[in-house]
C-alpha cells in the first residue's frame, strides 16, 4: 500500500518540535492531556468508534446516504469494503490496496489520489444507521432488520419553528469524517462514495470548519459564528463516569448490537448573522446568558464558574434571563440531560439576496435521544430568545454501533448477524 506518511520530511518534524518548544516556553501544563498532533493517526479499532470522544479536529465532511439496492448481501459487502477502506485511510494509506498510482495504466485507480503526500491528519471515520434502514417510508422491513431497530432510533418529533428541508434531512446511512486537513476529510468521503456506487447514493452532505466544541480537557473552548464560546460544559473524553452515564449505550438499553455505541443527532442551523451583527453587545449577552469575551455566565467571574440561576440584577429581575440559551439548555433545567457535542461552523456561500448562508452544523452524541436531545430541544425551541436569529433547516438521527474488534470486523457486523 502507498503510505501518505512517506511524504513527511525532516523539515516537517522540525516544525512540530518547534511548536512543542514554544508551548513549553509559554508555560505548557504537562499534566494536561496533549491534543492529537496534526499529522498523527488515530486508532481505528477499539471499544467505541473513533470520532466521538476523539479530540475534536478542525474540519468535517459529513454525508448521509440512501441505500438504493434491495439486496441485503450487497449492502453487507459494501459495509465490509467501507470498513476496510476506512481502516486504510485513517492509517494514512490509500483507500484501496493498489492505490492511486500503482495499478495498471489501462484501469481506473482504486484511490482518487488527492491525499497523496498528505499525513493522516488525525482522520477519523464514524458510521451510523438511520431509522429508514430498518423500515422504509411504506413501513416495509427492507433488509430483515426491523426487529433489531432500537426504540431510541424512532424518528425525532417536530419541534416548534422547525423549517426542515426533507432533501437535506434523514438518510439510511451516515459517515462522519473529521480531520485537521480539509482535503483529507473530503478524500475519505469521496472514496467511500465511489465504492458505494450502485449500492448507495448521496442524499446530502455538509462541510464544516472551526470546531464548535471541545471534547477533551486539553482543548480550549472554541467560538461559533455569533462570536461566543460554544460548548463550555460539554462532556469530555476524560470524564469516563459521565460518559458511561450519558454517552454510551449500556446493556439492557436496547438490542445488544448497540451496546457500547451511541446515538447521533445532527441539525443544520442557519444563523441570520446580519441581523445578529446589528444587535447590541448587551442584548447578545442576555440572549446567550454569557459574556462574549470571557465566556463567563452573567452571574459568574470566569468561563467555568457554576451558573447562578437565582442571581438578581439591579432592576430586580433575574440576572440570567429566563429565556436565555444557557438557562434553557443547562442540565439543571432539563433533569440532568447531557450531550457530547461535536459541531462545526459552516458557510455555504450566499442565499442570493446578499446574505451569508452560514451557521452551525450541530452534532451531538448521547446514550438515548429520548432523554437527552429531545427534552433539551423542546425547551429551547419553545422559549429560547435565540430563535429570532436561527432556523433549523436539516435534521438527522443515526445509531452508531460500538467500535471494531479487529481487521475481520465491519460496521454493523452484530446487526447483520
Amino acid at each position: 500500500m502507498v503510505s501518505r506518511r512517506q511524504a513527511l520530511t525532516v523539515a516537517g518534524a522540525a516544525g512540530v518540535a518547534g511548536v512543542a518548544g514554544a508551548a513549553a516556553v509559554a508555560g505548557f501544563d504537562s499534566s494536561a492531556p496533549a491534543p492529537v498532533a496534526v499529522s498523527d493517526a488515530v486508532a481505528f479499532t477499539g471499544a467505541h468508534q473513533a470520532g466521538i470522544v476523539t479530540p475534536a479536529q478542525d474540519r468535517l465532511h459529513f454525508v448521509a446516504f440512501d441505500v438504493i439496492t434491495k439486496d441485503r448481501d450487497r449492502l453487507i459487502s459494501l459495509l465490509k469494503d467501507w470498513t476496510a477502506a476506512a481502516a486504510r485511510m485513517t492509517a494514512g494509506h490509500d483507500a484501496g490496496e493498489i492505490g492511486a498510482v500503482n495499478g495498471q495504466p489501462e484501469a481506473p485507480p482504486d484511490d482518487t489520489g488527492e491525499a497523496l503526500g498528505l499525513p493522516p491528519s488525525a482522520l477519523t471515520i464514524t458510521a451510523g444507521f438511520g431509522p429508514t434502514l430498518f423500515r422504509g417510508a411504506d413501513g416495509k422491513d427492507r433488509f430483515g432488520l426491523a426487529a433489531q431497530q432500537p426504540a431510541a432510533l424512532s424518528p425525532l418529533p417536530r419541534f416548534t419553528a422547525d423549517a426542515l428541508d426533507p432533501a437535506i434531512s434523514g438518510g439510511d446511512l451516515c459517515i462522519q469524517a473529521c480531520a485537521n486537513d480539509p482535503q483529507v476529510a473530503v478524500h475519505a468521503i469521496r472514496n467511500l462514495a465511489r465504492l458505494g456506487m450502485g449500492v448507495v447514493s448521496v442524499r446530502w452532505s455538509q462541510l464544516g470548519f472551526g470546531r464548535t466544541s471541545s471534547t477533551s480537557a486539553g482543548q480550549a473552548t472554541p467560538r461559533n459564528l455569533f462570536g461566543f464560546k460554544d460548548g463550555t460544559r460539554n462532556l469530555k473524553a476524560e470524564e469516563t463516569d459521565l460518559l458511561n452515564e450519558h454517552l454510551w449505550v449500556r446493556p439492557g438499553d436496547g438490542p445488544d448490537w448497540m451496546t457500547g455505541g451511541s446515538y447521533l443527532v445532527t441539525r443544520k442551523i442557519r444563523m441570520t448573522v446580519e441581523t445578529w451583527d446589528r444587535s447590541s453587545l448587551a442584548e447578545q449577552e442576555a440572549i446567550i446568558g454569557r459574556r462574549k469575551g470571557s465566556g463567563a455566565p452573567l452571574a459568574g467571574t470566569d468561563e467555568f464558574a457554576d451558573v447562578d440561576f437565582k442571581a438578581i440584577g439591579a432592576d430586580g429581575s433575574p440576572l440570567l434571563p429566563l429565556t436565555s440559551h444557557v438557562r434553557l439548555a443547562h442540565p439543571d433545567t432539563n433533569k440532568g440531560a447531557r450531550l457530547l457535542r461535536r459541531g462545526y461552523n459552516f458557510v455555504d456561500g450566499s442565499d442570493g439576496l446578499g446574505r451569508l448562508n452560514a451557521g452551525l452544523f450541530f452534532i451531538a452524541y448521547q446514550r438515548d435521544p429520548r432523554t437527552a436531545f429531545i427534552p433539551i430541544q423542546r425547551s429551547l425551541s419553545g422559549q429560547d430568545d435565540m430563535n429570532e436569529y436561527v432556523r433549523h433547516v436539516s435534521s438527522g438521527l443515526f445509531a452508531c454501533p460500538p467500535g471494531l474488534s479487529g481487521a475481520s470486523d465491519f460496521w454493523g457486523s452484530a446487526l447483520f448477524s
